[in-house]
């Protein structure tokens, strides 16, 4: 079986303490470490596609596996946050086995829960902590078939 690779957005700065653009919230100190935690474990994986929300906080969260493993990191609008589910799951039937793809705390659960509503397996219990992954594993079809999660990396 084939896997994908769903990761929410490691931990950025207070959300009320940020002034700016949301979408340009960076990643804070405790997220970079996640991220480089995130990345040993990624690296383990045979990861070939790096695909993100625009949103700073996800893109940055994928860097350091994009360094460990020389792809980039690319932007796919369907992860952003506020996003429907539906182009989600379009993603998720195209994107290339083994592909990583990093989005946010309130479309994760939506997608998932509209996977399993699709008859895919949760053998886990749900983690939708900042940094967890969600493994997808799809089938010789392109069906994703069960999904299991990795609390975050500590």
């Amino acid at each position: 079986m084939a896997h994908l690779y769903l990761v929410r957005h490691a931990k950025a700065g207070e959300r009320r303490q940020w002034t700016d653009d949301d979408m340009l919230r960076p990643l804070s100190k405790a997220g970079w470490r996640q991220s480089e935690l995130l990345a040993k474990r990624l690296a383990k994986v045979p990861a070939n596609q790096l695909l993100s929300s625009g949103y700073v906080r996800c893109v940055q969260t994928l860097e350091p596996t994009g360094k460990r493993l020389g792809l980039p990191v690319l932007i796919d609008n369907r992860l952003t946050e506020g996003a429907p589910f539906e182009p989600v799951l379009e993603l998720l039937a195209e994107a290339a086995d083994d592909t990583v793809l990093c989005s946010h705390g309130d479309l994760i659960p939506d997608t998932l829960l509209a996977l399993q509503r699709r008859g895919t397996k949760i053998r886990t219990q749900p983690d939708w902590r900042k940094a967890s992954t969600w493994v997808l594993k799809r089938n010789k079809h392109g069906d994703i078939v069960h999904a299991t999660v990795w609390p975050p990396p500590t």
